[in-house]
């Protein structure tokens, strides 16, 4: 992962967001109702899809990139920034807007959103937010709630149309986004990072990236390393994978936690156990020594 813009201090941001949001949004419940409405006859319609920051999961890039037809190498290039900021200790991936006096989305025609059915979980969610309190140990376990995003320039507030919290999310398709986000977040939630001197080094970050979002690339390193005959894997779950992006990106949250982590959400092979039994580096078990690197670095 390179640094390809300057950009804003994104987690910076984040936070200072999720804390003003704990203290002043009403929180609302999947039962809980809202008025809202977006269609071409709203008088502000598209005008949300400008200058707007678009934090995309690696399920958002899997979606975007089948759609249209890329590479995910050839996607993250053409409509991803890739922040590169001090002391930051998991990837962030934001879409790129058009360079125009409005920063409009790249996407954006004027029927609406080009990727519709396709959108990122943001766009999806929007006008709701999801904030959950850290009290847990996971930092992801407390209480989950909802809350609008209610900005001024929106006139989606002022339609007739009545919501619940639950009935939104269904229409949204925002489920299946969440499974995939909610397994993201056990990466980037991990204990390993509750320690703030915890830090992944630059190898390690490029592919805990690669893995979770340049699918195309990753897949190249699974099959053509010997990755795969160090451990036990069922065979359809592999064929499976040399063709479909969500059990290629399946594998990868699971080697992730085993190699990053040293969590056992993968078994070694007995004669690979035992090579590299009561060693402290496992950096050869998953590839980037004994001749099996991981994928280099885009250089651009």
């Amino acid at each position: 992962m390179s640094e390809k813009d300057h950009a804003p201090d994104y987690d910076e941001q984040k936070q200072s967001l999720q804390e003003k949001i704990l203290e002043d949004s009403p929180r609302l419940g999947l039962d809980d109702t809202f008025k809202f409405g977006c269609h071409p006859g709203v008088s502000c319609f598209n005008r949300c899809c400008h200058d707007v920051n678009i934090f995309l999961s690696p399920y958002d890039v899997l979606r975007l990139k089948n759609r249209l037809g890329m590479t995910s190498s050839e996607f993250l290039e053409k409509y991803a920034i890739l922040p590169v900021q001090k002391d930051m200790k998991t990837p962030v991936v934001v879409l790129r807007m058009n360079d125009d006096e409005t920063n409009s989305c790249q996407f954006l025609t004027e029927e609406g959103c080009g990727v519709y059915s396709d959108r990122p979980w943001p766009c999806r969610m929007y006008p709701l937010g999801m904030a959950a309190q850290k009290d847990t140990p996971d930092g992801w376990g407390g209480e989950k709630f909802y809350f609008l995003l209610q900005e001024e320039v929106c006139k989606g507030f002022d339609e007739d149309k009545e919501w619940t919290v639950r009935e939104w999310l269904d229409n949204q398709g925002i489920y299946e986004y969440d499974r995939w986000g909610d397994g993201y977040k056990e990466l980037t939630l991990n204990e390993f990072f509750e320690d703030e001197d915890s830090a992944l080094s630059p190898e390690k970050m490029h592919m805990l990236f690669t893995a979770c979002y340049d699918l195309d690339k990753f897949r190249e390193f699974v099959f053509e390393s010997t990755l795969l005959q160090r451990f036990e894997i069922d065979e359809e779950f592999v064929e499976a994978m040399r063709t479909d992006d969500e059990e290629l990106l399946r594998f990868g949250y699971l080697w992730l936690q085993f190699s990053l982590f040293g969590e056992k959400t993968m078994k070694m092979k007995p004669d690979v156990a035992e090579a590299y039994k009561g060693s402290l580096d496992k950096r050869s078990v998953f590839g980037t020594e004994s001749g099996n690197k991981a994928p280099e670095k885009d250089k651009s």
